[in-house]
Parts: C-alpha cells; sequence; structure tokens
C-alpha cells in the first residue's frame, strides 16, 4: 500500500516561499555588503601600491619639495609619508608620523583621522605610506546604503506579493472550503461564487458539477422512493378488491358442493381475477420505470417506422382487425422508443377491447415545430365529459369494459409528459375515437 502523501498548506508554502526569499535577500546583501567593502579598501591599496612604484624613499621624500614635484610627482597629495632608518624618523607632512607597524596593510587613527597604511621596505629603510579613510569610506557607506535600499525593497516587495498572494489564491480557496462545509444533506446545492485565479474558479466549477450531480443523484433516489411508496400505496388499494373475490371463490371451490357448470363459472372468475391482477401490476410497474426516466435515455426514434412495427404487430396479436398507415415522409424525433410503442400498443387495445373498434389508423405528421401522432378507430368512442378524465390513474370510462387495469392511458399521458408533449382524446374522422399525441419535433 503505497504512502500518504503529507498533507501541506497553501499558506504555508507560500510563507515558506516568502521568507526563502527574504533568506536569500539577507545572503546575498551581506555578501554584496562585504564585497563591496573590501572593493574600496582594495582600491585604497591599489593606489598605494601604484605609489610605492614611483622610486625609492629618497625620491619619495624629494615629492614633497616644490622644487622636485615636477621631476616626481605624487599621485596625491593628500598621502602622508613615513621613513624610518635606523633611528632617523622622517616624515612628510612634518606634524604627521605614521607609527611604526608590520611590513603589508593596516588601519590607524592619528589625532581623530583614520588612515590606511602600506608598510614596505625600501633596503636599510622602512617606508609607511598612509591615505586618509574618510573619501573611502564615505563611498563605502554610500554603497552600502544602496544596498540596504535594494535589500530593503526587496524584502518589502516579497511581503507584499505574499500578501497579493495570500488574497489571491489562499483566500479564494478558505471561501471555497467554507462554502462547500455549508452543504449537508438537505440543503439544496448552489452555485459555488469563488474567484481570484483561475485553479480557484476551475475547483470550484468541478465542485459546482459534482454538487450538481449529487443533487440530481438524491432527486432520482427521492423520487424512486416517492414511485416506490406510491406503488406500493396504489398496489394495495387496487389490489385489494380482486385479491379478496379470489380468496372467496377459492373458499367457495374448497367448501361448497357445486356442479361441473358451477365450478367451471368460479374457476374463470378466479381467471379473470388473477389476469386483472397481473395487467394492473404490470401496468404499475411500468409507471414506475417512466417516473424515473431521465434525458439520457431519449434517442433518436423513427416514428414512421415504429408505427409501422406496431401495425404488422398488431394485424398478428388481434385476428379480423384491420389496421392501416397513412403514407407520409419519414418523421423522426428525440424520444423513447419503448414509451412511444407503449403508447401505440395501448391505444391500439383500448380501442379493440373497449371501443370494439375492427379498424384502426395510424398516422405521423409534422406540424410546425410539432410532430402528431394520430391513432384513429371506428369504435364506441369515449364521451366528450370523460376525455380528461380517464388519463388518471385507475379511472375508466362509462364504456370500458371492467377487465382493464384503468392504467392505459395514464401511461400514455405519462409517456406524452416524458417526451414534453400533450396526449388527448377526440373524436375521430372514423366515428370512434382519436388519439392525439403532439411532441415537440426538436428538444
Amino acid at each position: 500500500m503505497p504512502m500518504p502523501m503529507p498533507i501541506v498548506s497553501l499558506r504555508t508554502i507560500v510563507i515558506v516561499a516568502a521568507l526563502s526569499v527574504v533568506v536569500l535577500v539577507l545572503t546575498l546583501g551581506t555578501w554584496v555588503w562585504i564585497g563591496v567593502t573590501n572593493e574600496q579598501y582594495s582600491q585604497l591599496d591599489r593606489e598605494l601600491d601604484s605609489v610605492t612604484s614611483l622610486g625609492d624613499f629618497g625620491a619619495l621624500l624629494n615629492a614633497a619639495n616644490p622644487s622636485e614635484s615636477e621631476s616626481n610627482p605624487l599621485p596625491d597629495s593628500t598621502l602622508v609619508r613615513t621613513a624610518r632608518i635606523g633611528g632617523v624618523t622622517v616624515s612628510v607632512p612634518e606634524d604627521i608620523v605614521l607609527p611604526k607597524l608590520d611590513i603589508g596593510y593596516a588601519n590607524t587613527t592619528i589625532d581623530g583621522v583614520e588612515y590606511r597604511v602600506r608598510t614596505f621596505a625600501a633596503g636599510p629603510a622602512t617606508i609607511a605610506l598612509g591615505a586618509p579613510l574618510a573619501e573611502t569610506q564615505r563611498r563605502i557607506d554610500q554603497l552600502h546604503l544602496r544596498v540596504v535600499l535594494i535589500c530593503g525593497g526587496v524584502i518589502a516587495g516579497t511581503v507584499v506579493v505574499g500578501w497579493v498572494m495570500w488574497l489571491i489564491m489562499i483566500n479564494p480557496f478558505r471561501l471555497l472550503a467554507q462554502q462547500a462545509r455549508a452543504i449537508n444533506a438537505q440543503s439544496k446545492p448552489e452555485e459555488v461564487q469563488v474567484g481570484g485565479v483561475w485553479e480557484a474558479a476551475e475547483i470550484a466549477e468541478a465542485v459546482e458539477g459534482m454538487l450538481a450531480r449529487i443533487g440530481e443523484e438524491q432527486q432520482r433516489t427521492k423520487a424512486a422512493l416517492e414511485s416506490a411508496r406510491d406503488f406500493a400505496a396504489v398496489a394495495s388499494h387496487e389490489l385489494r378488491t380482486p385479491l379478496t373475490a379470489m380468496r372467496t371463490n377459492l373458499e367457495v371451490l374448497s367448501t361448497l358442493d357445486m356442479t361441473d357448470e358451477q365450478r367451471r363459472e368460479v374457476i374463470g372468475d378466479v381467471v379473470r381475477t388473477q389476469s386483472r391482477i397481473e395487467a394492473t401490476l404490470t401496468a404499475l410497474e411500468r409507471l414506475a420505470q417512466g417516473e424515473l426516466t431521465t434525458a439520457e435515455d431519449h434517442v433518436p426514434v423513427d416514428v414512421t417506422e415504429l408505427l409501422d412495427r406496431a401495425a404488422h404487430d398488431a394485424l398478428r396479436s388481434y385476428p379480423g382487425l384491420d389496421v392501416s398507415l397513412v403514407p407520409s415522409a419519414p418523421v423522426r424525433i428525440l424520444g423513447l422508443p419503448a414509451g412511444l410503442r407503449l403508447v401505440i400498443d395501448n391505444a391500439i387495445a383500448n380501442a379493440v377491447k373497449h371501443g370494439n373498434a375492427n379498424q384502426i389508423r395510424l398516422s405521423a405528421i409534422r406540424s410546425g415545430d410539432d410532430v402528431e401522432i394520430a391513432v384513429d378507430d371506428n369504435g364506441t368512442g369515449v364521451p366528450e365529459e370523460e376525455r380528461t378524465l380517464v388519463f388518471e390513474r385507475f379511472s375508466r370510462g362509462s364504456t370500458a369494459s371492467r377487465s382493464g387495469s384503468g392504467l392505459g392511458l395514464a401511461l400514455v399521458a405519462q409517456q406524452a409528459e416524458l417526451h414534453g408533449g400533450t396526449a388527448s382524446l377526440q373524436t375521430s374522422p372514423m366515428g370512434g375515437a382519436r388519439l392525439l399525441l403532439r411532441l415537440p419535433a426538436n428538444r
């Protein structure tokens, strides 16, 4: 099992990055500080070295004499020169005498003035050259000030950038976390408002999509539970009477002596009741399935071809029935093939069983932005005052037989609603009923 990666706060990363920049700037600043100081001292040392290359001790001393300054010029009249031979010490200018120091470079202070001293041997003499450090120190201080200002500016900029990153990068994620924590199982998923950086907005969009999917699944689960409860309640109500009748008939068969004709009649009642129960359960199952249908289940459907297949199947299922299809251009919609076929089959079954029709005509045409699917018959029809009522569950018209479940037209109405259309009953030109399904052509 792979080891889980350690969780690091984005805030910690920003702080560590800012501190790293500060440490780096301070390190570089210290290095530049020391480098600038050493470079200025080295430059002064090179100037002192250039003076030592002008000649021997006598030339250096004679350079202070105005009569000989042209032949032995000194690069800087501010230099202090001190020579020692044995016990004799000579200095130019005379009022400033450099102390006796080791060979090499050193700093010394005379009368409050700091000098950089170069001491070297020239034969038997020891010569010391001194240059005031005031100008060099002034340049060093100026350069140090620049280093401080630059480093301070970079550090201040780092703090500002870190603060801006906090506002732009970290704050949106904190807001996203707060909104996500505010969502619970009962709350309705809403739009997650997050801005600032693209990544945060992208995560917010993903979270919003996830919440939308969760909401859809919750709605589907809720619909499934409601459908199950409705199925149980309706089934209990509608099946109680036929089941009671079946039990009564079975008790009669088991307790009474009956003639063969009476027995056959009771058994026929039991079989018819069983068929009614089976039809009711099948219709309820189809209603429940329809309630769980989603938009993803819709596919392109050739309505003309579907009607043609339904007509051929009806001819085999109902001998003596004349079923025809009105010729028309192919009609296609986006829908549920099984649901549309259920509508046509139920309409044909109702026309035959309840309307006693022997002729049925199927048609599908485009009417503006809609598609009209019609099932006409020459049966008894449906009274006008009952044409809306019969689309309700377990509602039967006055002309319907008692063997039906009362759910056939409820299934038709459900499928029309699932397709975004309507279903209605009208008077057919053939003299019976017309079931008209009006569906949108483009969804």
